[in-house]
């Protein structure tokens, strides 16, 4: 069985920066917010439900949904976010055959990462072995949004005010890295956090994950996964 890391944090945080880095240090990635979408394809009966509940226009001029125009729809709206979710369905059933097939499929030398925004409230985290928290400053998270995305100023600030701050998360978090320098820095300090878990890992000395009691304590309790982080994850 392979070392499983949950890779967790709000948007424009350096998850999938930090992915990329341990990617090129051979582990396996698993982008849980990608694994959604592929469930709403055209075709698929996800597709349809979203249409029937926010209308054609949500539907882009190649016949996919349009994330932009949909998040526009539901982001700050609770009420709209649920039916979203509804449309959508739970995506645990899908992100748990990728964690099992990892299991079954690969050594004990191997890592794997499970990236997802809301992986710690969708409780995720329970798959995992070590849980890591992505944090920033939240005016320069909202900058490389804006770049990143091509987002308005509104939707920017529509998606960071859907997430979840780092400091209620952090309890659940064996490690917390903050992306607030240059990507050298960053990359310098993920670098060498992977070598330390990997080497505990390796010796057998890893201790058991601050994941589980948060989990069992607060994080179960925060929201109700299947009606909520489901549909964070869409956009």
């Amino acid at each position: 069985m392979p070392l499983i890391i949950g890779m967790a944090g709000a948007i424009a945080t350096g998850k999938s920066s930090a992915c990329k880095i341990l990617e090129g240090l051979g582990a396996t990635h698993c982008d849980a917010d990608k694994l959604v979408h592929t469930l709403y394809e055209p075709g698929k009966p996800a597709f349809d439900r979203i249409v029937e509940a926010f209308g054609d226009e949500v539907v882009g001029d190649d016949g996919y949904i349009d994330r932009r125009i949909l998040g526009a729809k539901v982001f700050g709206k609770p009420e709209e976010m649920k039916k979203l979710s509804t449309a959508i369905g739970n995506i645990a059933e899908a992100a748990k055959k990728v964690v099992d097939d990892w299991k079954a499929t690969m050594g004990p030398h191997d890592v794997a990462l499970l990236e997802a925004v809301s992986l710690m409230e969708a409780g995720y985290g329970q798959w995992c072995h070590q849980v890591w928290l992505f944090a920033s400053d939240q005016a320069l998270a909202r900058q490389r949004l804006m770049a990143r995305n091509n987002f308005t100023a509104e939707e920017a600030d529509q998606r960071l005010a859907s997430q979840r701050a780092w400091e209620d998360r952090a309890p659940g978090a064996d490690v917390v890295l903050f992306n607030d320098g240059d990507l050298a820095e960053f990359e310098l300090r993920v670098r060498e956090e992977y070598d330390r878990v990997c080497d505990l890992w390796r010796r057998d000395a890893l201790p058991t994950s601050v994941y589980y009691a948060w989990w069992e304590e607060t994080g179960q309790y925060i929201r109700n996964p299947r009606q909520e982080s489901t549909a964070e994850q869409q956009a």
